[in-house]
């Protein structure tokens, strides 16, 4: 069932990001105009191009992005003892890193940053990576493979760390995480993600019955001011809206499948 999930949501997300359907539309469109039907050609084709303006002038993808970054607080008060840190994959560009022979990093790299900040703020917590190959090539080498080196060499211990490759989505980060740290119910454990991904990331960990303390980095909009100045920017609107898109298609597939017990997750639910 979870590789029906996996290979499923890889295909069903290449045809519904916005870039592929603005395509597809956009063709047919077009054949539309070759067979003959010109005002219905020409109709959606002036659909498409009013649609694109105000994705240039509008910042649509962080009306969608800033809920669910603001959704957790940003630089959250910690306790004075946390047992575990633990960060999710997705910020490692492990074919790449392989191929170079050092680690390349996508724009999340912040992830990766807080990590090792919080690593040396708290010494004698466990750390936990927890990335995988989610790639439908399954040669892939795995982000954990290629990041460990880089904690080694960053001043990180090895005894201390806890490394996850089998992981390749969300649901299973927190799965194959939960089976390999086996934390304690009382113990303190930090969640490290991009901030836009937290709601989903607590959600599927709260399934698993492991209640995180969330760590936000890695935001993606200006907060609440940005929203209410439009720019003409078509390139960086498009990919805030890929993002989003994502990230919300990703919380309905969650909350479908069981994978969360909420659309948008926040707290974990407290068991009466």
């Amino acid at each position: 069932m979870d590789n029906l999930f996996f290979y499923s949501a890889h295909i069903l997300w290449q045809v519904l990001t916005p870039d592929s359907l603005f395509l597809l539309l956009l063709i047919s469109s077009l054949l539309l105009i070759l067979f003959g039907r010109l005002k219905k050609g020409v109709i959606l084709l002036s659909i498409l191009t009013i649609g694109l303006l105000l994705l240039a002038i509008l910042p649509i993808g962080d009306w969608l992005l800033y809920p669910l970054e603001s959704r957790f607080v940003t630089n959250p008060p910690l306790p004075d003892r946390v047992d575990g840190i633990l960060v999710l994959g997705g910020s490692v560009i492990a074919d790449r890193s392989q191929v170079w022979q050092q680690l390349e990093t996508n724009r999340f790299n912040e992830r990766l940053n807080y990590f090792i900040l919080l690593a040396r703020q708290y010494p004698k917590a466990r750390l936990l990576f927890t990335g995988g190959n989610s790639s439908l090539q399954t040669d892939n080498p795995t982000e954990a493979d290629m990041v460990k080196d880089y904690f080694i060499r960053s001043g990180l211990q090895p005894s201390r760390l806890l490394m996850e490759n089998q992981a390749r989505n969300t649901a299973e980060n927190a799965l194959f995480s939960k089976q390999l740290a086996q934390p304690k119910a009382d113990e303190n454990w930090i969640l490290i993600t991009t901030a836009f991904h937290m709601p989903r990331s607590i959600g599927v960990f709260c399934q698993q019955g492991w209640h995180l303390l969330p760590y936000p980095v890695d935001h993606q909009t200006e907060g609440a001011k940005e929203l209410f100045e439009p720019s003409f920017s078509l390139i960086f609107h498009a990919d805030q809206l890929v993002l989003a898109s994502h990230e919300w298609l990703g919380l309905l597939a969650y909350y479908l499948s069981g994978k969360t017990s909420a659309l948008l997750p926040k707290n974990c639910p407290v068991a009466e």
